[in-house]
């Protein structure tokens, strides 16, 4: 195997938002990006989620959730493989991250549940999963792991700029022209999600539009901002659960909506405090990018104007299926995935574990 071999890559990402598996395509060398295949997200059936939702937070969960979920990754793969019209023969690898149940670093510990050994023995052909494990043994955060591919993406875009990504939890991406710097900034989709669906049955608040008449709650605001976790310096991450949102309960669902999402922008505001230098072009990636009122409170906490990935190009939707078909290229070739900018890893480090189907 050799560095300038050119791989085709599928990579497979259910965030923490819960919200289904999101598939991508793309050809690369490990270095760069060759070419950028086709997209799909399917969502994950509501009562299956449900099943997920009930788990998080675990340390164990039963085999046949995981056997399950593993299945429907499988059925994914072939039904967007049907569909393209890609044969097995021309797939190198499948970047396989499985579906976080329980994140704390502190106690080295990333639980993603997903079977890569079943996968690969169903698809016959590599997986590579467990991608945040060895970073978390080795002193990371296991967080996050689409820095080097955002990285990527901007070789030839002006610099310094920040990519922030919104789905269950939020993060940032800093790129200058040699830095690439990376942490979690607070919560995301996951509490705004959580509340509509617990209050009015619904997937999330489209557009931002109940959010959007609500009035922000300043004591409560003034409590989720003096989270101990935003006096702790990067490398950092977040579980999906970190926060608590007891206080929001006897809110107006409007109300509770619009201190969630100021919460959010000003959580992302703060990550500017940990950049070697000031940031005036900001982009988001992830669900957050679709609701117009996050938006705009986070342009209003940074004072810059904030746009989409897609006006870069990129697909905010697939960013980071993507990523972990690159990132499965690279730990393929043994090269570094996670670093100590990104994540906190004592040195740049390969991770993930490779499964190879039996013959």
């Amino acid at each position: 195997m050799t560095e300038d071999k050119i791989f085709t890559a599928i990579g497979l990402m259910s965030g923490t938002s819960l919200d289904g598996v999101d598939i991508a395509l793309l050809k690369s060398d490990g270095v760069s990006i060759m070419s950028i295949g086709p997209f799909d997200s399917v969502p994950y059936q509501a009562r299956f989620k449900q099943r997920l939702f009930n788990q998080l937070g675990q340390v164990s969960v039963p085999k046949a959730l995981e056997e399950e979920l593993t299945l429907i990754h499988a059925n994914v793969i072939c039904d967007f493989m049907k569909i393209n019209n890609i044969s097995k023969s021309d797939i190198d690898v499948i970047g396989f991250h499985g579906q976080t149940i329980y994140h704390n670093p502190e106690e080295k510990l990333t639980f993603q549940i997903g079977d890569g050994c079943l996968l690969a023995k169903l698809l016959d052909l590599k997986v590579v999963n467990n991608f945040r494990l060895s970073d978390v043994e080795n002193g990371g955060q296991g967080a996050p792991l689409v820095p080097i591919y955002h990285q990527t993406l901007a070789k030839d875009i002006k610099k310094p700029l920040a990519i922030i990504n919104i789905g269950g939890v939020s993060n940032v991406t800093f790129i200058g022209n040699q830095e690439l710097i990376a942490f979690d900034t607070g919560p995301g989709n996951a509490p705004l999600d959580d509340i509509v669906f617990k209050r009015l049955g619904l997937s999330f608040d489209k557009n931002g539009e109940i959010a959007q008449s609500g009035v922000i709650n300043k004591s409560i605001l003034k409590k989720f901002l003096s989270h101990s976790f935003f006096a702790r310096p990067p490398p950092k991450t977040l579980d999906r659960n970190s926060f608590n949102y007891r206080d929001l309960l006897d809110c107006e669902i409007e109300d509770a909506l619009a201190t969630v999402i100021e919460f959010i922008a000003k959580s992302i505001s703060k990550s500017q405090d940990y950049f070697p230098q000031v940031v005036d072009n900001w982009y988001v990636s992830g669900g957050g990018s679709y609701n117009i009122t996050l938006m705009k409170a986070i342009s209003e906490a940074l004072n810059f104007d904030v746009f989409p990935v897609n006006k870069l190009g990129w697909n905010a939707d697939a960013l980071e299926a993507q990523a972990f078909a690159f990132l499965a290229v690279r730990s393929l070739l043994g090269m570094p995935i996670s670093f100590p900018n990104t994540t906190g890893v004592s040195k740049a480090m390969t991770g993930g574990v490779i499964n190879i189907p039996p013959r």
